[in-house]
């Protein structure tokens, strides 16, 4: 298996504490569902996650929020935190604490956005943080293209650019995606792709506006 495990860091900037904060939420989340009978943590799920029927109903509103810090599985969570640790701390030590806490979280919102224009029938509940990490790696394609991602192949780890890393990753999305349209079910494969695709747009167009307003700082 091939997973990012680091990157280029930013000198000096602002302490990543909402970065390395939401992961430390999502595994405390993660563990108290674990724990949950399964009849509660259905219940538990419908409730948090959010469902688009209802939403576009204007019900259970709270769940645009609240769903962002579920989790499925320990691999589903496992594989969004790591794409967190690696990619976040870049931009909120770049464009600080409460500009990124809001980033994150209109990002997480702008994938719900697309999931639901799609599935706007869907019934299924949509957790999980990929949709704001999406925006993240968004926003990460524009304002650190040149970073070298860290890539663990089994044993063996080498360096790419973050541009071919994050080009080849939106691209499985897309074809992922259109994919997905042609089938009747919501979420192909229990991924809602199209919230990946649209917190990722959301990040590239907030990426811009960061990487005119904020210079970068230098990597090493």
């Amino acid at each position: 298996m091939l997973f990012p495990i680091g990157d280029d860091q930013v000198r000096g900037g602002a302490f990543p504490i909402f970065s390395y904060g939401f992961i430390a939420l999502n595994v405390a989340i993660f563990l108290m569902q674990v724990n949950m009978p399964q009849g509660q943590l259905n219940a538990f799920v419908e409730d948090y996650g959010n469902v688009p029927v209802d939403t576009l109903r204007g019900e259970n509103l709270r769940s645009l929020l609240t769903s962002m810090f579920l989790h499925g599985g320990w691999m589903h969570l496992i594989g969004n935190m790591l794409f967190l640790w690696v990619f976040a701390d870049n931009i909120e030590a770049t464009i600080g604490n409460f500009r990124f806490l809001i980033f994150y979280l209109l990002g997480g919102l702008a994938a719900h956005a697309a999931h639901i224009y799609f599935y706007a029938d869907s019934t299924i509940p949509t957790i999980g943080a990929s949709g704001a990490i999406s925006a993240v790696m968004g926003a990460y394609l524009v304002m650190f293209p040149a970073s070298r991602v860290r890539m663990l192949f089994f044993i063996f780890t080498f360096r790419v650019p973050a541009f071919l890393f994050l080009g080849f990753w939106i691209w499985q999305q897309w074809v992922s995606g259109t994919a997905a349209l042609q089938v009747e079910t919501a979420q192909s494969a229990g991924v809602a792709w199209w919230a990946h695709i649209g917190g990722f747009a959301f990040g590239l167009i907030a990426g811009i506006y960061y990487r005119l307003v904020f210079s970068r700082r230098a990597v090493y």
